[in-house]
């Protein structure tokens, strides 16, 4: 069975769907998934499904609403039967908890591959940093939970993992600047950096790798942009990192060179 929360829901096993159809049990699964081998109250289920207007039969309606994503977890043929998805999908006091074998969720192999480039990032590491940054990030299809409902509590974990992205692509993008893959990233940045205007990390990133493309004049077009969008939409300027990556640009610095990078340890 595999599991995805990175995109679009996805739960199948060998090419079958077994995707729940009624939009509050998919949420329900949602919510379960991103706590996936955690145990998730009952009220923080109801608080996701209903927020502060629950029906007066919610707790019936809930158990309900686990009981059908237990059929459809049956649907597949590893789990096999309601009584096994029981244990898969376990009732505890006030709450509940999905039990998801390893490596067969998105996010916990986003995760998995996330914190190894971190790990290669404090060793020095910059082919391993890539390396491992560029699987976990090709675990996302899309925005997560994009064709779910998100309550509170899913709108949170959206949003922390659009964080995590980010932030995964911000230390991915700086290491292959480093190892001199400015113009195989060049589009790339380009599509995030539209993406994300007020991100001066990747404006800046942006910047570097045209200006080492050989693209100064463009470079200094994306620190005017920016400098625009911040004061349009921040009342601010360019912090002072990107103010002196502009000001070497300008001056053609030598130190915006690329560099040979000594051997990882």
């Amino acid at each position: 069975m595999r599991f995805g929360v990175l995109g679009a829901l996805v739960m199948h096993d060998n090419g079958v769907n077994c995707l729940p159809s009624a939009p509050k049990q998919r949420q329900l699964l949602s919510l379960l998934l991103v706590n996936a081998n955690r145990f998730v109250s009952m009220d923080a289920c109801i608080e996701e499904l209903w927020a502060t207007d629950p029906p007066r039969t919610v707790i019936p309606t809930l158990q309900t609403y686990i009981l059908q994503i237990r059929k459809s977890l049956a649907v597949s043929p590893q789990v096999g039967s309601v009584a096994k998805a029981h244990k898969q999908l376990v009732t505890g006091k006030r709450g509940y908890h999905l039990t998801v074998p390893p490596h067969s969720l998105d996010l916990t192999e986003f995760e998995l591959w996330a914190r190894a480039g971190r790990e290669a990032a404090r060793r020095q590491n910059d082919v391993e940093v890539v390396g491992h940054l560029r699987k976990a990030l090709a675990e996302w299809r899309g925005p997560a939970l994009s064709d779910v409902h998100t309550g509170l509590h899913l709108r949170a974990h959206a949003d922390s993992l659009e964080e995590a992205r980010i932030a995964a692509l911000e230390q991915c993008f700086e290491a292959e600047l480093r190892l001199g893959y400015h113009q195989d990233i060049l589009s790339e940045l380009c599509v995030i950096a539209v993406q994300h205007p007020l991100n001066e990390k990747l404006q800046a990133q942006y910047m570097l790798a045209l200006y080492r493309s050989g693209r100064q004049a463009q470079a200094l077009e994306i620190f005017t942009r920016l400098r625009q969008t911040l004061a349009e939409e921040l009342g601010i300027g360019p912090s002072l990192p990107v103010r002196r990556l502009h000001t070497a640009i300008l001056s053609a610095d030598t130190e915006l060179e690329l560099t040979p990078q000594p051997l990882a340890r």
